[in-house]
């Protein structure tokens, strides 16, 4: 991966550029196991194990010889001994690293699980935290609204002077009453003297009409009468 600047409309951003692969990433694996295998690495110099054939090879090939070359053979096969060594020794390293890092692994493995354990035995305690503050939410609410209340109870007069307030009140409630029955009679009597002074208007009225009908009816043969007393005594 590498990282370039570049400046854009005045101001420096850096530039993370992609990583490139020689090879593909899934046959990276199948490599890098090959080279351990062969003990290749990418420095300059011939593989290890090339090496160690060269030598087998030229130790073969020099016992098959039949001539009288022990001599010739016997350093061939220390040479190839030694190259087998030396071939060996970075293998029982390299296994030995191995064998470690599995072991690592399996102590990774171990804490891994400890700690997703740990991790739900967390989430359920933060559940469980949770429902508690939630609880001590509703309390402390409780309590403020028990706390108003008691506020509310405090600011009121004594029960004692509560009760004479009522006492009080209610008497004046009864007297309203009474007097609002005495006046509620009082009415009923006025509506019934009302009532019985219309009907003595309307008698009255009746009355008079009578009499001055008949005081008209009277005038009027009075002076018919008169009328013909007086017409007798004319002169034809």
């Amino acid at each position: 991966m590498s990282v370039k600047a570049r400046r854009i409309s005045g101001r420096l951003e850096t530039v993370v550029a992609k990583p490139t692969y020689a090879f593909d990433p899934v046959d990276d694996d199948k490599i890098i196991r090959n080279r351990l295998l062969t003990r290749t690495t990418t420095t300059r110099g011939e593989p290890p194990l090339k090496k160690l054939q060269k030598k087998f090879t030229s130790f073969v090939l020099e016992v098959d010889k039949e001539e009288d070359n022990y001599a010739e053979c016997n350093r061939l096969a220390k040479a190839f001994l030694q190259e087998l060594t030396t071939f060996e020794i970075p293998l029982l390293k390299s296994q030995a690293v191995v064998e470690a890092n599995v072991r690592e692994k399996e102590s990774f493995d171990e804490v891994k699980v400890e700690t997703e354990r740990q991790i739900m035995q967390a989430k359920g305690e933060i559940e469980e935290l949770k429902k508690q503050l939630e609880e001590s939410k509703i309390e402390r609410q409780h309590k403020e609204e028990c706390e108003t209340i008691r506020k509310l109870i405090s600011a009121q007069p004594p029960r004692a002077e509560t009760e004479k307030v009522i006492a009080e009140l209610k008497r004046e409630i009864a007297e309203l009453e009474a007097e609002s029955t005495a006046s509620w009679r009082l009415l009923e009597l006025r509506k019934k003297q009302f009532a019985l002074l219309l009907h003595v208007v309307d008698e009255l009225q009746n009355t008079m009409e009578d009499e001055q009908k008949s005081l008209v009816d009277e005038i009027r043969t009075a002076v018919e009468d008169q009328r013909n007393t007086t017409e007798p005594m004319s002169v034809d």
